[in-house]
């Protein structure tokens, strides 16, 4: 079998510039000059006989000859990268770089004091965390992961189902003092309420109530709009209106008595936590180890992953680590 290494090469660099969108972002992630993707990529297409991207001096682009041999390659160039992760012993072990697309909420309320523990535990990770307010595109962006709340996105990336947090209405005991407390859902209707923002629909959520396979909806109506959990937060804690919110990050202000949970006899709306990653068929294990991490984190009663959860994430780590071996 002969084996042409200038041929892989210049294959390699392609799919770097496909899946990244440009020749700089391709040379930062090959770690080569943004001059030297473009010489490759000439080497490549003269050695083949047809051009693989239209350039323009903001774009790369494949061709239609580039978009089929990038198409065909792909799964060959997956299955080299698992190989030769298995090879090295980092499908099993947990080290190197990881880089997570992260909820801001989810961050700020949960990751961040717990992130301490995670890096005692691995002492061989590296981890960066970006918060976004969307996923964007994972593999153009760096990124191993995304760890996002709500329905994941339509497209390739798989998405594992980390929790189910419970969805609460909460008002403050001023806001209740000086404007009564309403007695069901349906009440609500004739108070104040802090709208939120769904980015997917760029209209706010909608309200609901949830008890086993009793829905009650009431209409979206509100004088305050807004797209970040803090601030929502912070105005029903000064008494501006009722909210519906996750029941993740509120248990201390719960506990404080800074809000009241209006209808705990509704127990059963859920919102999901999801972790979003490109297609392999092996994951690593720096990436599992966070997965694992995430669920585990959620210890609280009302809306965290159960036992089960928990469980199955940490023998999964373990099954791929005891591969390895």
């Amino acid at each position: 079998m002969t084996f042409d290494g200038r041929l892989f090469a210049g294959i390699t660099v392609l799919a770097a510039v496909a899946e990244s969108g440009s020749f700089v972002r391709a040379a930062e992630a090959l770690g080569v000059s943004p001059s030297g993707v473009s010489r490759a990529i000439s080497r490549l297409e003269k050695q083949i006989g047809v051009r693989l991207l239209d350039r323009t001096t903001r774009s790369q682009t494949l061709t239609d000859e580039g978009r089929r041999l990038y198409e065909t390659v792909s799964p060959h160039l997956v299955g080299i990268e698992c190989a030769a992760s298995t090879a090295s012993g980092s499908a099993g072990v947990v080290q190197g770089k990881l880089r997570v697309n992260v909820d801001p909420f989810f961050s700020r309320t949960v990751l961040a004091s717990k992130l301490p523990a995670l890096l005692q535990q691995f002492p061989e990770l590296s981890v960066e965390l970006i918060m976004r307010d969307d996923v964007g595109d994972l593999v153009a962006d760096g990124f191993d992961l995304a760890i996002r709340f709500g329905p994941p996105p339509v497209g390739t990336l798989v998405a594992r189902k980390l929790l189910e947090a419970r969805i609460i209405t909460v008002a403050s005991p001023a806001y209740l003092e000086s404007n009564g407390r309403p007695s069901c859902p349906d009440d609500v209707v004739d108070h104040e309420r802090i709208l939120f923002y769904n980015p997917l629909s760029g209209r706010p959520f909608e309200w609901e109530f949830h008890r086993g396979k009793e829905v009650v909806g009431i209409p979206v109506y509100g004088r305050l709009l807004v797209s970040d959990v803090g601030t929502m937060l912070n105005a029903c804690v000064a008494g501006a209106g009722i909210a519906q919110v996750m029941s993740i990050g509120t248990e201390t202000l719960i506990a404080q008595q800074d809000l009241v949970d209006l209808f705990p006899d509704w127990p059963d709306e859920r919102f999901p936590l999801y972790a979003l990653y490109p297609s392999r068929r092996h994951l690593a294990a720096k990436v599992q180890a966070f997965i694992s991490f995430c669920v585990d984190t959620q210890i609280a009663p009302n809306g965290s992953a159960t036992s089960q959860q928990a469980k199955r994430s940490r023998s999964g780590l373990k099954r791929s680590q005891s591969r390895s071996r």
